[in-house]
């Protein structure tokens, strides 16, 4: 009962929000905001859809639940400071703020469903020496994103500060940086969904 006065509260709030951003012309927003929260509440919704009833929300599902929104929530802030960032850096750049809320929303909603899916079916199935080969992976992808932005930073700023281009920063941020990001994401999605698919 109290699982199913929460869902009704968050979608008259997600209800009267879109009415908001539709009223604003914010359609993309909207949208977004839509598909997250059906991203979100998809066991919900799923199981009122086929059963005509709530699933049940045990100790197992409502860890799973917390753990993907804390990964969710870490991503949008991460996402939101990053592009807060690139934007003051970068007073010339036109993004239409409209496209990058929903932009935002929607990748939220995904890093959510991720760690969701990966609470509740991939971790179970998963062998101990293929989770550490799967955080081992992860680890790799944020230490070349962050090597990126870093290199990045460094290169324009070295380059503005002494009037030359610098070869070992451009070096990191063009060719190492991005196939170690790849190496990374795709070993962690292939053992992911090897997590998945395992019986």
């Amino acid at each position: 009962m109290k699982l199913k006065r929460s869902l009704v509260a968050v979608s008259l709030a997600a209800l009267v929000l879109i009415l908001a951003l539709i009223s604003l012309r914010a359609y993309y927003v909207a949208l977004a905001l839509v598909v997250g929260a059906l991203i979100m509440a998809h066991r919900e919704v799923w199981s009122l859809i086929t059963r005509r009833r709530l699933p049940p929300f045990d100790e197992r599902v409502r860890e799973n639940v917390s753990k993907s929104l804390r990964n969710g929530f870490i991503f949008f802030t991460g996402a939101s400071a990053f592009l807060m960032l690139a934007l003051s850096l970068r007073n010339t750049l036109t993004l239409d703020p409209v496209h990058l809320l929903g932009g935002l929303f929607l990748s939220a909603g995904l890093a959510y469903l991720l760690s969701y899916l990966y609470y509740d079916r991939s971790q179970p199935r998963l062998s101990q020496r293929r989770l550490r080969m799967m955080k081992v992976f992860l680890l790799t992808a944020g230490i070349s994103l962050a090597a990126f932005i870093l290199s990045a930073f460094l290169h324009n700023a070295l380059s503005g500060l002494f009037g030359i281009e610098e070869p070992v920063f451009f070096f990191i941020a063009v060719c190492i940086a991005p196939l170690a990001f790849a190496v990374g994401l795709i070993g962690s999605l292939v053992i992911f969904i090897m997590g998945l698919l395992a019986r």
